[in-house]
């Protein structure tokens, strides 16, 4: 992420949960004009990976990260996107597996049996382009057009806060609104004093949003009358809110993979 002096591969190597490999979102993506990091790979590059790791076709693939809840539904939503249903995340992540008491090991993972996965087509209507979030803004159709939900702070959607990215502006997308992905999140707190997040459970959640948006609008939006698109500054956070809404039976919903651009 932006600014971050974090060095998530070190970090893998230190400890990690028995068995498991380290992806990062950096490297199964596709390049970007602008530079933008962790965009959504082709359908050959995400097989590439998934083979790699030696995943099938019918692997059952659970993903973790060491905040709790942060990149995993991100990654979640690659592996869903591509048609890997069998695909899960680990609420609370490693340090919730830390603070059960379970085992975790270090060093770098033992060589996989490479696998062949199938090139996966993606599934279109789960991603929304720049092109696609400029015509929604200036859209007066209502029932064609996204409710664009903004992952990122308050001050960051209101101008008030700077962007972590030299360069861009702060701010918000015309029409969207805003909805911080932490609401949707709980603190716990580890074992070590160290505090890690969980998603809220579903009725919570449907309460975030009823402040968010209107009681009337998240029925709509549950009965799939109102498509939604969730945007961040990267597309990273944005997958928690996709993840959020889905655990709530949200199926018309996509995500902007470019984010403020």
């Amino acid at each position: 992420m932006p600014n971050s002096s974090r060095r998530p591969r070190q970090e893998y190597i230190a400890q990690h949960i028995p068995g498991a490999k380290f992806l990062d979102l950096d490297e199964v993506s596709s390049a970007h004009e602008l530079g933008l990091k962790h965009m959504m790979p082709t359908g050959r590059v995400f097989a590439d990976a998934c083979e790699q790791f030696g995943i099938e076709k019918e692997t059952h693939v659970i993903i973790y990260d060491t905040h709790g809840v942060f990149s995993s539904p991100r990654a979640l939503f690659m592996f869903r996107t591509f048609g890997h249903q069998r695909s899960s995340v680990l609420d609370g992540g490693l340090p919730a597996w830390l603070a059960g008491g379970l085992p975790v090991e270090s060093g770098e993972p033992s060589p996989m049996i490479v696998t062949k996965y199938p090139t996966p087509k993606l599934q279109a209507e789960a991603l929304r382009s720049y092109e696609q979030i400029v015509a929604n803004s200036t859209s007066r159709t209502s029932n064609q057009t996204d409710l664009v939900l903004d992952a990122r702070s308050h001050g960051r959607y209101s101008g008030r806060d700077p962007e972590p990215r030299s360069g861009l502006s702060s701010g918000h997308i015309p029409n969207s609104l805003s909805l911080p992905f932490n609401l949707f999140l709980h603190q716990e707190m580890g074992a070590d004093g160290t505090t890690y997040t969980t998603f809220l459970p579903p009725e919570e959640i449907r309460k975030v949003l009823e402040e968010a948006v209107g009681m009337e609008r998240t029925d709509l939006i549950i009965r799939g009358s109102i498509p939604v698109t969730t945007s961040c500054g990267s597309g990273m956070t944005a997958g928690i809110l996709w993840l959020g809404l889905k655990l709530l039976g949200v199926e018309r919903i996509s995500l902007y993979d470019e984010g403020m651009l």
